[in-house]
């Protein structure tokens, strides 16, 4: 056996390029999600907005007189680029769309994943959401309803890609290599975010807000093309592994490396309670995720008064902070792992805990910083940055409790996980509707409020040991007769 494979994944290894692959995937995926949050203050005809409703509201927060003149240039668009006179709560159902769509392709995307393997399902999902983005600015000008349809089938086809990531993984990540695998492959989210959102602005000023959605669109097809021509389900399959990499993982990984059965113990899913504490956790913790993935632009204009190039650029700095922190999180926790310093559900646990708890203190913070957008800017960057360590901790604890169903179960959590998506836009918008300092505060507050309860529960019930319901026949036969 090589043992250049067998210590620690090398970037010419078969399966730190699916990681790659993945982290760009992903990267393309969050892409797709979250072009609309920013495309949305140049879609939008503020000055219509601004009309019917300066009777009741007024600028809390001082606007810059070059905020002013940058406004009247920024938010202008290209001749021709029509905008619409979508109110706040229209806003926020279109930005809350895509999480209808998401619900409902989970749990089907996981369990055929972790029978079928995931290749199909991942690559299939970024590619139908891909073609549907470049539908966009036909369904905005056929109206609201149509476009609030679109991205909902838009989060139908992207549904499956994550459930079919921890699949693919469940075969192809060694035990001890599984955090860093996956926290920099799906890193890729946070990647994207940063990419995306002053991308987004950029092209939105010179190019007319038509113009993401094209190339966001574009760039989900080509990578599409290298996937299906450079990605295996499993190492067995692969034509350009090596023999010493393949029999390390097989070996490693044993019989839960394997495909599950037609059959799943739902029933022992159902009422176990290590998967709760992974469902109500980032339940909690995707309240605020979701809420600052789709709202923050808006409150960096309608608060902030940033211009539209720097509302995207200031929006992307935390997705920077949170891709930096979730990467080093997997390689620190494979560390302690390793070197036997602390066991699978300490490690998890902890890294949970700094990475929803302490993100809740600085989205308190946040509440009481006024109108400064220095430091509402600095507080919601620390507050990403501490949450990427949850990364490493309760958002891959599926593969820990049951390797062979981890699909199956990421897509059980992720349906739950995607409910704040539908929501916190809607509440949002709805708390938000005065554009007031007051309503921003009691929307990082509440954040703040979730993220610490779903810490506190994932510490007193979270566990990283495998269940008993997920073991193989091979592994119960073993621990009978030992």
């Amino acid at each position: 056996m090589c043992l250049c494979v067998t210590a620690h994944p090398k970037c010419c290894s078969v399966r730190c390029n699916l990681a790659a692959m993945m982290f760009f995937g992903f990267a393309v995926v969050y892409g797709l999600r979250v072009n609309l949050s920013v495309a949305m203050v140049a879609m939008v005809n503020g000055t219509l907005n601004q009309s019917s409703s300066n009777s009741n509201i007024s600028n809390e927060c001082p606007v810059p007189t070059h905020t002013l003149d940058n406004n009247s240039q920024s938010s202008e668009q290209p001749e021709g680029i029509p905008r619409y006179s979508w109110d706040s709560e229209t806003q926020g159902m279109l930005l809350g769309a895509f999480f209808f769509g998401y619900l409902f392709t989970q749990i089907p995307g996981g369990y055929l994943s972790g029978r079928f393997g995931g290749s199909l399902f991942l690559g299939g999902g970024v590619l139908g959401t891909a073609v549907l983005t470049l539908l966009t600015p036909l369904s905005a000008q056929l109206g609201a309803k149509w476009l609030f349809a679109l991205r909902a089938l838009e989060g139908f086809g992207e549904g499956v890609t994550f459930p079919a990531m921890m699949a693919m993984w469940a075969r192809w990540a060694p035990p001890l290599e599984r955090a860093r695998l996956m926290t920099f492959s799906s890193a890729g989210s946070s990647f994207g975010a940063f990419v995306a959102l002053p991308l987004t602005g950029l092209i939105c000023h010179s190019l007319g807000w038509p113009a993401v959605f094209y190339s966001c669109g574009g760039a989900g097809c080509l990578w599409a093309v290298f996937w299906f021509i450079l990605v295996s389900d499993e190492p067995r399959t692969h034509p350009r592994i090596s023999d010493g990499e393949k029999d390390y993982i097989i070996n490693s990984l044993g019989s839960q490396g394997k495909p599950h059965g037609w059959s799943v113990p739902v029933l022992s899913m159902l009422f176990s309670v290590p998967l709760w504490a992974i469902i109500i956790p980032q339940m909690c913790s995707n309240w605020s995720y979701y809420t600052l993935l789709t709202s923050l632009p808006t409150y960096m204009d309608t608060v902030l008064h940033f211009d539209l190039q720097q509302n995207s650029f200031l929006s992307a700095l935390p997705y920077l902070a949170g891709w930096l922190f979730s990467v080093g999180s997997g390689v620190l926790a494979d560390n302690l792992l390793e070197r036997e310093l602390l066991s699978v559900t300490a490690v998890r646990k902890i890294f949970t805990f700094i990475g929803l708890f302490l993100p809740a203190v600085f989205l308190v913070a946040v509440g009481f910083t006024g109108c400064s957008g220095v430091l509402a800017v600095t507080f919601l960057t620390l507050s990403s940055a501490l949450g990427g360590f949850s990364a490493a901790g309760v958002y891959i604890n599926q593969i820990d409790i049951a390797p062979r169903y981890a699909g199956t179960l990421l897509g059980i959590t992720n349906t739950f996980g995607t409910i704040p998506g539908v929501l916190a836009p809607i509440v949002v918008g709805y708390m938000t509707r005065d554009h007031s300092v007051t309503g921003w505060r009691h929307v990082f507050w509440l954040s703040a409020g979730v993220s610490a309860f779903g810490a506190i529960f994932y510490v007193i019930f979270g566990t990283g040991k495998i269940q008993s319901w997920a073991r193989t026949d091979e592994e119960s036969d073993t621990d009978i007769h030992t």
